[in-house]
């Protein structure tokens, strides 16, 4: 029972705060590999050292500590040049001072090292996502549509640029953080979403993800209070969170999607925050992705005083999403609301136009196809699309959903 609680607890303080954690020795260590295997040693001493002498009061100061003495140990046994040396003196000096810190949260200034424009763009996004956040590569790979191996290698070799090239992990001035604010607000994003998606397979770690993005949304925001885009990021993801409740039936626990939710059970207070924050981006100039997205989550949060949904705005606001951010996803949802205005041909041929080797495996794509096809009256085609939806499906009350649509469109 004890090695239990004891395994519990290390698990518990890994997924909770493991980019806290790990952030807090980046910094210091100036190497995220480095930082990982430390941080990952420290977690397997802490079951075995917290079975024979119980969990500590503070388990999160606990890792620290073990984890920083086991980075130096390691530094100690590989000093051997002049370079050497020198930066583990560095590091000592570091250790024993308290600077002024240029962005005052660890995981935010490991974010902006992660978007240095040392590193390569297209892999800015990911590496947050697994330095800081936590999230493993399998997913990442599975979001960004890659091969995991693939993933897996471009992380690493980002992460010895950062320790081989000698990465500042301060911010001279404020204009590094205006070069780099927009891909650490891609990866906060990225990070909801991914959060957002798992919350019919882990409920906990859905709510830690989705609790980070928030967080860190707001605390950027406040370091770029002008930001326009920073203020849309956080008008999108409440606009969702308002939501979060209606996903599920109340009594049956299934999936709902959004066209059928009760807005009733929307909360108000968060949407006016949302609208809040949206008012604030228009004034600043918002003309990025996430005032787009934010805009089109506007329009669906108003049904719930008209009790309709405006397709032909939320059309329009595609088309201009489109011309900044023409992503996969947002393709996919053009389309929809293309169908949704009655010109479902053009709907459906905007679908085939995408490149079939990135969205073969695309979830999503196979549901809106699936639908398209539906409204289309092709039945079958709508059943094959919606299989290999299901197919792709990892939440089981997600494919439950799936699998009862798949059982309509028969039907009809």
């Amino acid at each position: 029972m004890k090695q239990a609680t004891a395994s519990m607890a290390a698990e518990l303080v890994a997924r909770l705060s493991y980019g806290k954690l790990l952030a807090m020795l980046a910094v210091r260590s100036r190497d995220i590999a480095a930082a990982e295997d430390a941080l990952s040693e420290a977690l397997l001493r802490a079951i075995s050292e917290w079975e024979r002498a119980g969990v500590p009061t503070n388990p999160e100061a606990w890792l620290v500590q073990v984890a920083r003495r086991i980075d130096a140990d390691r530094w100690r046994r590989t000093v051997s040049a002049a370079r050497g040396a020198e930066r583990w003196l560095l590091l000592e000096d570091e250790r024993m001072s308290e600077p002024a810190r240029d962005v005052p949260d660890d995981r935010l200034r490991l974010m902006l090292v992660c978007a240095h424009p040392a590193i390569e763009p297209e892999i800015h996004t990911p590496l947050m996502l697994q330095v800081v956040l936590g999230i493993d590569a399998r997913r990442i790979a599975s979001a960004f549509l890659v091969a995991p191996s693939t993933m897996g290698q471009r992380l690493s070799r980002a992460k010895a640029r950062i320790a081989e090239a000698g990465l500042p992990f301060e911010l001279t001035d404020r204009s590094a953080l205006a070069e780099r604010i927009d891909a650490v607000l891609a990866a906060i994003y990225a990070a909801y979403t991914l959060g957002w998606d798992l919350a019919f397979i882990d409920a906990d770690r859905s709510a830690d993800l989705v609790d980070e993005a928030i967080w860190l949304v707001r605390l950027i925001g406040e370091l770029a209070p002008d930001h326009s885009d920073a203020r849309a990021l956080l008008a999108l993801v409440l606009f969702a969170e308002a939501r979060r409740s209606a996903r599920r039936d109340s009594e049956t626990g299934a999936f709902v999607p959004l066209y059928e939710q009760d807005p009733t059970r929307w909360n108000q207070n968060v949407l006016a925050e949302a609208e809040s924050a949206l008012r604030h981006a228009g004034r600043l100039g918002a003309k990025g992705r996430f005032g787009f997205e934010a805009a089109i989550q506007a329009v669906h949060a108003a049904r719930r005083s008209s009790g309709a949904t405006d397709w032909v705005a939320i059309e329009h606001l595609y088309r201009g999403l489109l011309l900044v951010s023409p992503t996969i996803g947002a393709h996919i949802g053009h389309a929809v609301a293309l169908a949704e205005t009655g010109d479902v041909g053009s709907a459906l041929e905007r679908l085939d136009a995408l490149p079939y080797g990135r969205s073969s495996m695309h979830q999503p794509y196979w549901v809106a196809r699936a639908h398209l096809l539906n409204l289309n009256g092709d039945r079958g085609s709508a059943r094959e699309a919606i299989t290999k939806a299901i197919g792709l499906t990892e939440a089981p009350a997600i494919r439950r959903f799936l699998v009862q649509r798949r059982e309509r469109f028969a039907d009809n």
